[in-house]
């Protein structure tokens, strides 16, 4: 059953204003305070990126990925399921803690309010409550893995333009195991080695290897791409995007995570 229509079952309270915001069910009360200095602002690792799915009144879900900077910086991006194309929106501010220091609300048109727990946030009522019902357990965001390993990274911009749509899409995993790079740049695949430092944001591509094949498009941005592998040795982490850079100068290429359903 779709968390759509599960949600139009419930008694709908939206969360925030517009037909596609989160519906839910409200409970009564505040959780009780917890000792200050235990808090989960002081006690929990809460600085990153959390991914999940929302209900929604009319849509299958809303695909949500918040992003909490440690200097109090935010980023959102979200996604309403089963709508077609144009229905993804982003959104940026900063977050503020209550005087618990349990929940946060994220400033804006819609501000949002979130209680943090370990590795995770969970999506509370505008007054602040816990949310109940049957679709309570689908208002929580699981913190991600912020490591570039192991992913499949769509190239989506090279050089601050959109990649045309292609027969196949140009891509990239990175291989923890044997720091091995492995890909397809837009004509051939091709394989190589890098090195990583994720605690410093550094990375350099080695000599690539690549088959060999003419293809009628896709050929430039293989170029670009391939350019950009020579060229990068940082890259920049926000949830499920990553760029790749070349000192302090403007991002050479942007990729995005792509997970199978």
């Amino acid at each position: 059953m779709k968390i759509g229509r599960l949600a139009m079952a419930a008694l709908p309270l939206l969360l925030a204003g517009g037909g596609c915001a989160p519906v839910a069910t409200q409970a009564g009360g505040a959780d009780a305070a917890p000792d200050p200095a235990h808090s989960s602002r002081n006690a929990l690792d809460w600085a990153g990126t959390y991914k999940g799915v929302l209900p929604c009144a009319d849509c299958e879900g809303i695909e949500t990925i918040v992003t909490l900077g440690g200097d109090g910086a935010y980023s959102t991006r979200s996604r309403y399921l089963g709508k077609g194309d144009g229905n993804s929106f982003s959104t940026q501010g900063r977050f503020t803690w209550d005087d618990r220091g349990g929940s946060i609300l994220l400033s804006g048109d819609q501000p949002a309010r979130y209680l943090v727990g370990e590795n995770r946030l969970i999506r509370l009522a505008q007054d602040g409550s816990r949310i109940t019902g049957a679709l309570a357990d689908h208002y929580v965001l699981v913190k991600m893995d912020e490591s570039i390993t192991e992913k499949y990274w769509k190239l989506v911009e090279l050089h601050g333009k959109p990649v045309p749509a292609l027969d196949r899409e140009p891509h990239f995993i990175l291989s923890a195991q044997d720091n091995r790079i492995s890909g397809y740049a837009g004509c051939n695949g091709f394989g190589g080695s890098y090195t990583l430092d994720e605690k410093t944001s550094r990375i350099r591509f080695g000599q690539m290897a690549s088959t060999m094949m003419a293809c009628d498009k896709g050929m430039d941005v293989e170029q670009g791409f391939h350019d950009v592998l020579r060229q990068a040795d940082n890259y920049s982490l926000n949830g499920d995007s990553m760029t790749l850079n070349r000192g302090r100068m403007a991002p050479l290429a942007r990729f995005e995570a792509v997970y199978l359903q």
